[in-house]
């Protein structure tokens, strides 16, 4: 690192006309001149792990954008919160490219004098969030300004190295990215699946049921559709399948062993046993307290008693103690993959801040047959065997890249050298496959 350049961001701003500036006041721009379309706004809240999430997102018309052009974003851009967080920011690609840079943000541009990557990667080593937390301002919140920005002190090799560096890191990046997609594909076709067979009853007729029709070429068709019988329900004032059934889901939860439950001041970043909890991070710490282990044979749902967030857990797992429910079923035509489906159908939203767990225990679901629940489970068993797999590969490949980060921008490692007896090149070039890889990996 001894012959690496020493800058500053504000210094590299400079060097290429780029400039660091605060989003617009206010006073500039009002939440009431938001629009329902138009041109997405990034605001603090959009910044998630050095990428933009758009999934809630404010919109500004054409004619706002045009009256604040200087806030409109670039690839190779870095947005920064402001305020609250300030340590989370984003970089921007090609596809937010032409976005705004809303109120409570920073915008950094520093054009081409460094490798925007490297450069995301170098503000996101534990030093770098040090010094922003410690150089913030504000008694009651921190608050970041640019003349804080631009005295943040950097330091790099030289443009090939910096390169090498940052696809290193963002092939690891890349593969997370691609596990997280799949499991969201994986998630949305168990959901497709339910939707068609558990409320659009368009399961597929069974033999039995397609002679009860008087037509046995129905067999394997859809059963409403191809004229299944359908009865009125007086519980829930609606039509169902003959034969399914109606329950609240207090008869149908079986007695659990009870574990200790683990308060979050005692989470681990590291340990033996997952500890899952209402928040929506996945798993949310670690723990090796062996009492509080709950083993399963059969996966368990976790139900956000404040939250109302429902978990699959297919893995053993700890329970966090802050009002989370583990739910497992005692009827078999109510499987766990089933019960789960049905419980992320259950709309809590009208309670507010409460504990809904008593709620939920009310609640109405329908009972389908035996062979139906039996095959709907079978097929989407898969589905979340492979999402386990993915989830945990993405914790080994975040653990490597938190390894690999402070040790690549402090120059105590390069590409090529040896690391723990493997060559860092070797590692590169495997880990750039990644991406080239990407449209297989989502084939699943």
């Amino acid at each position: 690192m001894s012959n690496w350049n020493k800058s500053t961001l504000g210094e590299l701003a400079k060097k290429r006309n780029g400039f660091i500036q605060t989003g617009p006041f206010g006073s500039q721009l009002h939440v009431s001149d938001y629009v329902d379309e138009g041109i997405p706004i990034i605001m603090p809240v959009n910044l998630k792990e050095n990428k933009i999430d758009i999934s809630k997102v404010s919109f500004i018309s054409e004619k706002d954008l045009n009256r604040l052009s200087k806030h409109i974003v670039k690839s190779g851009d870095i947005i920064y919160s402001r305020r609250g967080d300030v340590t989370q920011k984003a970089l921007i690609t090609q596809k937010e490219e032409g976005y705004f840079c809303g109120t409570g943000c920073l915008l950094v541009r520093v054009g081409e004098s460094i490798n925007p990557n490297f450069l995301v990667y170098f503000l996101s080593t534990a030093r770098s969030k040090s010094w922003i937390l410690n150089h913030a301002v504000g008694i009651t919140m921190p608050n970041l300004n640019t003349k804080i920005l631009a005295r943040f002190p950097i330091s790099f090799p030289e443009k090939s190295i910096q390169t090498q560096i940052a696809k290193v890191l963002t092939d690891l990046d890349a593969k997370i990215e691609v596990n997280n997609k799949i499991n969201q594909e994986l998630e949305a076709m168990a959901k497709t699946l339910y939707d068609y067979w558990f409320v659009q009853f368009d399961f597929p007729t069974s033999e039995a049921q397609a002679k009860q029709i008087g037509n046995l070429s129905l067999v394997g068709k859809p059963y409403k559709s191809s004229g299944g019988k359908m009865v009125f329900n007086e519980e829930l004032k609606r039509e169902i399948p003959e034969g399914w059934g109606v329950d609240i889901i207090e008869n149908l939860l079986a007695k659990d062993v009870g574990t200790k439950k683990i308060p979050s001041s005692e989470y681990l970043e590291k340990g033996k046993i997952p500890i899952i909890d209402q928040s929506t991070k996945f798993i949310c710490g670690y723990t090796n307290e062996e009492s509080s282990l709950i083993k399963t044979s059969k996966p368990r749902i976790v139900f956000g008693d404040h939250t109302r967030i429902v978990k699959l857990i297919n893995f053993d797992f700890a329970r966090g103690s802050d009002g989370t429910q583990v739910l497992l079923s005692n009827n078999e035509r109510m499987p766990q993959h089933l019960f789960y489906h049905a419980l992320l159908n259950v709309d809590l939203s009208n309670y507010g801040y409460a504990r809904h767990f008593k709620f939920l225990k009310d609640t109405k679901l329908i009972i389908p047959h035996l062979e139906i629940a039996q095959i709907f489970e079978i097929q989407t068993q898969s589905f979340f065997r492979k999402i386990k797999h993915n989830i945990f590969e993405n914790q080994k490949l975040s653990e490597l890249r938190d390894w690999l980060l402070p040790m690549l921008m402090n120059g105590q490692v390069t590409v090529g050298s040896p690391v723990k007896n493997r060559d860092l090149g070797e590692l590169e070039q495997e880990l750039g496959m990644v991406a080239e890889d990407s449209e297989k990996y989502g084939k699943v």
